[in-house]
């Protein structure tokens, strides 16, 4: 069977056959699972997480697992298509997916060791436990080497202490990778990334965020009082948690940019639909230049961020260089995806800023696109830094 790689690189822009399969499945999944209580979810800022273990059983909390470790086996391809399908549904379910998938059980998988990923990957790739990662603190969001979340030495295990916020599953999370400074600061070397067990003493969720929206998708403040973890929990080498982080965001913003597609996707189709039944001056509202200028702006833009996450994605599957390439996908799609759903609010009218209509929740939903797992700002920064040097 042709690979997606192959399907990319040799200009045939079709979805794959494992591509089409997940954008069946999670249609399907959508309109019995989601659909019918995603307004609920947001209104009570409830994290569904009976949804997420049946998520699970269909193989999308382990898209990128290797099949030995329970997972899915998929690359990139398959995952883009996965969060980016999610989230036209809903996109504070497609960011749960994201997280889980990208950070916690990413980093495991990149840079856990043996022992660490059979103990851990199977359970995260089926849901049986759900997967959170800390890095922003309160005064150190883009300025992450400012730490004060640190690690002591004693004796064979770590005390951790100090406080993250904005995290994922912070509450609900089984498991969650910390990165905690060991060093000097400022020292790219003086961080160490840790994975804590739930249950383990000095570790608590703080406030809950009542946010604008993702709103199903949990997020609070993770607690660390004289949390005493084992050398073994350590992933990867002491020092080095700094620069694995860097690494898995480069992933992570393929992540973001799947979900900032997936909610243009969303936003764009409710307004493509209701152009062509709403009716004025005798005629569908689809007929007049100004809605149709907008319906094809919204089209471009949507195709530019497909090909922009794509060749990251690519360049992923293919274990290359692709900082910037995923940078300038998640910078694109997310500010699109803001950009689309406020042009769908504006073709639905009136109707657009309410409730029963989805548009105003892809609206809300659009804006955390262009701030988590680093801000349009950062992604500037780290374009402008590759073109030159």
């Amino acid at each position: 069977m042709e690979t997606a790689v192959e399907n990319k690189t040799g200009l045939d822009f079709g979805l794959n056959e494992n591509q089409q399969m997940i954008a069946d499945m999670v249609r399907d999944f959508g309109e019995k699972h989601i659909k019918p209580k995603m307004m609920e979810w947001d209104e009570s800022q409830e994290f569904p997480v009976d949804v997420f273990k049946k998520l699970g059983e269909l193989g999308l909390m382990g898209v990128l697992v290797p099949t030995e470790y329970g997972g899915s086996g998929f690359g990139y391809f398959e995952y883009v298509t996965a969060v980016s399908e999610i989230a036209k549904i809903d996109g504070s379910i497609g960011l749960s997916v994201a997280a889980h998938n990208s950070l916690c059980t990413g980093h495991i998988l990149q840079f856990g060791n043996e022992e660490q990923k059979q103990k851990y990957l199977p359970k995260l790739a089926t849901a049986e436990w759900i997967g959170a990662w800390g890095l922003t603190e309160p005064n150190t969001g883009s300025d992450a080497m400012r730490m004060k979340c640190v690690a002591k030495k004693d004796g064979n295990d770590w005390i951790l202490n100090g406080a993250k916020c904005f995290i994922t599953h912070g509450k609900s999370g089984d498991v969650v990778v910390v990165l905690a400074r060991t060093g000097e600061l400022l020292d790219s070397r003086g961080i160490t990334a840790f994975v804590v067990d739930r249950g383990t003493p000095g570790l608590k969720a703080g406030k809950k965020e009542d946010k604008l929206g993702m709103r199903a998708s949990e997020t609070t403040e993770v607690i660390f009082e004289d949390c005493r973890v084992p050398q073994e929990n350590v992933l990867g080498e002491v020092g080095e948690g700094f620069i694995q982080a860097m690494k898995v965001l480069d992933g992570g913003r393929i992540s973001i940019a799947s979900l900032g597609l997936g909610i243009a996707k969303g936003a764009y189709e409710a307004a493509l639909a209701y152009s062509k039944e709403r009716e004025q001056f005798g005629k569908p509202i689809s007929d007049f230049q100004a809605i149709a200028f907008k319906l094809a702006d919204m089209a471009v833009k949507i195709e530019n961020g497909e090909l922009l996450t794509f060749k990251a994605a690519d360049l992923k599957n293919k274990g290359q260089k692709m900082t910037r390439e995923s940078a300038e996908a998640k910078y694109y799609t997310s500010e699109i995806a803001v950009e689309i759903a406020n042009d769908a609010i504006q073709v639905f009218g009136g109707y657009g800023y309410t409730k029963e209509f989805p548009v105003e929740k892809h609206y809300r939903d659009a804006k955390l696109c262009t701030i988590g797992e680093g801000t349009s700002e950062i992604q500037k920064l780290v374009i402008a830094k590759s073109i030159l040097q």
